[in-house]
């Protein structure tokens, strides 16, 4: 099985195709709760540093697009409706961590790994990791983030009841709460975040970087900012 090695020499790649000689990759996770920001995070980053932004929902979509043996095990798995093993995951991952474009200009992991023996499967991969961004949020304000979101079927475009209300008229008429953001159902899903993420924080104590996630998206782009720019530059 190859593996992906990422040394300390490796180079950034720039927008414009460029390599900056004095500046090297970066291997970033970024965890964080549901309705924590990592969204709009890893959408600042990507354009910031250039980095390839990977979801498992993603490499799993690419591994089935490119036909591959493995492809062709998640396909079957995801229409079907089963969950897909860390076998398979880790096995996309790996794929996809050895591509080209990754290499080049390194890589931004999104909500993966979501477990201790994930994290241990990525080590075992040769995968070095220069900043763990742990995104923190009280849960309370997580679910006053989720309960208060409304999506406009026609546009897609999310709204929120008190943060970023819809225009009045027709989109205020029209937007509707998804059927996972009820208290409830949020509220499951915080219980199995909290359940893997104390060992993941463990496991990747030395990189991480702990960001206060309850305040407005600019402060805590400028935390993670730095945070990156002096890994960078080592």
């Amino acid at each position: 099985m190859s593996c992906c090695c990422w040394g300390e020499g490796t180079l950034k790649t720039v927008d414009d195709g460029e390599i900056n000689p004095a500046l090297k990759t970066l291997g970033i996770i970024i965890a964080g709760a549901p309705a924590s920001g990592k969204g709009t995070q890893c959408e600042y980053i990507k354009k910031e540093f250039g980095v390839v932004h990977l979801s498992t929902g993603d490499m799993l979509r690419a591994a089935v697009k490119e036909g591959s043996e493995l492809g062709k095990k998640a396909e079957e798995l995801m229409n079907s409706g089963k969950l897909v093993p860390d076998d398979i995951i880790i096995g996309a991952v790996r794929e996809r961590l050895d591509q080209k474009d990754v290499k080049e200009r390194g890589f931004l992991l999104d909500g993966f790994p979501r477990t201790e023996d994930q994290a241990k499967a990525l080590a075992e991969l040769g995968v070095d990791i220069d900043v763990f961004i742990m995104l923190e949020v009280p849960d309370e304000k997580l679910v006053a983030r989720v309960v208060g979101r409304r999506i406009d079927p026609v546009t897609k475009n999310s709204y929120h009841v008190d943060f970023n209300p819809p225009p009045e008229g027709e989109i205020a008429d029209r937007v509707i709460q998804r059927d996972d953001d009820t208290e409830e159902k949020v509220k499951v899903r915080l219980e199995g975040y909290h359940a893997n993420i104390s060992a993941i924080k463990s496991f990747y104590e030395s990189s991480m970087v702990q960001v206060d996630g309850d305040r407005d998206k600019n402060q805590v782009w400028d935390e993670i900012q730095v945070a990156l720019k002096s890994k960078q530059e080592l």
